[in-house]
């Protein structure tokens, strides 16, 4: 059983999702279409090749399926529902056009280092059938666009309001920064990697612009786009106190919580900064010393 406990949290919260009087057919519908989608998209591809990589397509064109999914079906103010999901296809489109890219440049012929990184955890858990445990992993992700990461759009894209509150307005001002700043930070880590090569020098540490102040802060701003999105989600979460039970209200509170604490636990832990400095330190000479002075995973001035 332990192969199947990444599971546990998502199908919890797709339950919960199905079990309301509000979610509980666009959260089906978009349930099913996640699981389509990874079922061809990334299931399929890793069952062949046995590369977790093809996540990184699916999960974001789902992200982008999720948006369009929410639009046409949730009944909300036409647009507070249309903002939600155009932010939500413009976060999937983002990475989903770079992971296609990368597919053909042929970069997923060889796993990243952060899904290699995996196999040595599942090694330590005892997790010996890697097929698996890679199929379990990425179906996890799928769920997670079904559950935890679907949760504040359709709470947004639920609510009838006419008019925007200041929490809504100051959810999509902290989406639209952190958008731009992890869109800054990748242009510059590219440019760098550009740079780098055209002087002839290797394995360079990137430490420009704002990777001065955090050795992650593409990472750091993809969080803070999805806490965007669920302090814009509290007016909506509260407007639906009269229309689900108490028990049900509350437990979509603690997911719109979770979700700010999953996708960190991701982005720091389980795919992230953790499992890329493990190999950034073996290959960069000068990893470890700006692992010294400069900040992890929220920005800072550096020592």
């Amino acid at each position: 059983m332990r192969y199947f406990r990444p599971l546990y949290p998502f199908l919890l919260g797709w339950a919960v999702i199905l079990y309301t009087s509000t979610f509980s057919y666009v959260g089906l519908v978009n349930g099913l279409g996640q699981l389509l989608l990874f079922a061809l998209v990334v299931c399929l591809p890793i069952w062949r090749t046995e590369r977790m990589s093809y996540v990184d397509i699916g999960w974001p064109w789902g992200l982008v399926l999720l948006g369009w999914i929410s639009y046409w079906i949730s009944d909300g103010h036409w647009l507070r529902s249309l903002v939600v999901s155009g932010v939500l296809v413009l976060i999937g489109l983002r990475m989903g056009m770079g992971a296609l890219k990368m597919w053909r440049m042929g970069m997923l012929k060889k796993e990243f280092p952060r899904y290699q990184y995996q196999r040595g955890r599942w090694e330590r858990d005892g997790k010996s059938n890697v097929q698996l445990a890679l199929q379990v992993d990425a179906i996890s992700q799928g769920l997670a666009n079904a559950s935890f990461l679907a949760l504040p759009i359709f709470i947004i894209a639920s609510n009838n309001s006419p008019t925007f509150s200041m929490f809504e307005l100051a959810g999509l001002v902290i989406w639209l920064l952190a958008f731009a700043m992890e869109t800054v930070a990748d242009i510059q880590k590219l440019n760098f990697l550009k740079k780098m090569k055209k002087e002839g020098k290797q394995r360079q540490v990137c430490d420009v612009g704002l990777w001065r102040y955090c050795r992650h802060p593409n990472y750091f701003a993809e969080w803070m786009v999805w806490n965007g999105l669920v302090i814009a989600s509290i007016p909506s979460w509260l407007a639906l106190q009269g229309s689900e039970t108490t028990l049900v209200w509350i437990l979509l509170g603690f997911g719109l919580l979770f979700t700010s604490r999953m996708m960190y636990s991701t982005l720091v832990y389980v795919t992230g900064a953790v499992p890329s400095e493990h190999y950034s330190v073996q290959k960069r000479p000068g990893y470890a010393e700006y692992q010294q002075r400069t900040n992890r995973f929220f920005p800072g001035p550096r020592t």
